[in-house]
């Protein structure tokens, strides 16, 4: 999936770099990053009634421009244009979705109707994607595979011959969406098996190992901190107070 290049944010890209040359070296080096936030403060749980963290470019909600003060539902569609980013909020899960994406959500279903504002399914058609969930389970679904999420971070980038899956940490389920023999359960502590799903191939070997690629801890500390947690994973000299997830 070649196509997916993150040159598009310059931001990231110089902290990135920063990082890789030792201009945030030492013992605090993530957190001087997460503070950072990559968007320039330190990270903050978001207040009641706010829904956005951070926007940029053009961004719609369900076909309408998104503003800082636009309320994102669970029955919601957000989409992205090439220049458009946004870091958001529903329920307690926390999503940063970059340019040229579209995420279809759906609420969770109770025992006789939709639990409005709190996720269910989610449908990633097209760009690329972090979330971080709560301790609960999930369905995302892309053009090539059907993941079941049991309270994890994932990061994903899909277009219709091929999704990237990493699970941060946390255990998915994977199942192709054209071949059901392609199946897999990922048990993961920090970044250990990223995995490509194809729409073809030969049957029952439609998933196959990846490289860990395009997102960060960061990124990762970012949007587990507005939602009042912070990841499994531990930093050296790491001060965060928020409560760790447990699985």
């Amino acid at each position: 999936m070649s196509r997916f290049n993150d040159s598009d944010d310059p931001r990231r890209r110089l902290l990135l770099r920063a990082l890789a040359t030792g201009l945030l070296a030492g013992a605090t080096t993530a957190q001087h990053a997460a503070r950072a936030g990559l968007f320039g403060d330190r990270p903050k749980q978001l207040p009641p009634g706010r829904s956005i963290y951070r926007l940029e470019g053009r961004v719609l909600v369900n076909g309408a421009p998104a503003t800082l003060e636009t309320r994102i539902g669970a029955a919601d569609v957000v989409e992205t244009s090439g220049d458009g980013s946004i870091v958001f909020v529903v329920g307690q899960d926390a999503m940063l979705m970059r340019n040229n994406s579209k995420l279809v959500l759906t609420p969770e279903m109770g025992k006789q109707t939709f639990t409005q504002g709190v996720v269910g399914n989610m449908r990633l058609l097209a760009g690329r994607l972090l979330t971080v969930f709560a301790k609960r389970r999930h369905t995302i679904e892309t053009p090539t595979v059907v993941i079941g999420v049991r309270g994890t971070g994932v990061y994903l980038e899909t277009d219709p011959q091929e999704t990237y899956l990493c699970t941060c940490y946390g255990i998915v389920d994977l199942t192709a969406t054209a071949d059901k023999t392609s199946r897999e359960t990922l048990e993961t502590s920090h970044h250990e098996q990223p995995r490509y799903i194809a729409a073809s191939g030969a049957v029952g070997k439609r998933i196959r190992g990846a490289p860990m690629k395009n997102h960060t801890d960061q990124e990762l500390m970012l949007i587990e901190e507005i939602v009042g947690r912070t990841p499994p994973f531990v930093f050296p000299g790491d001060e965060y107070s928020a409560p760790r997830r447990e699985y």
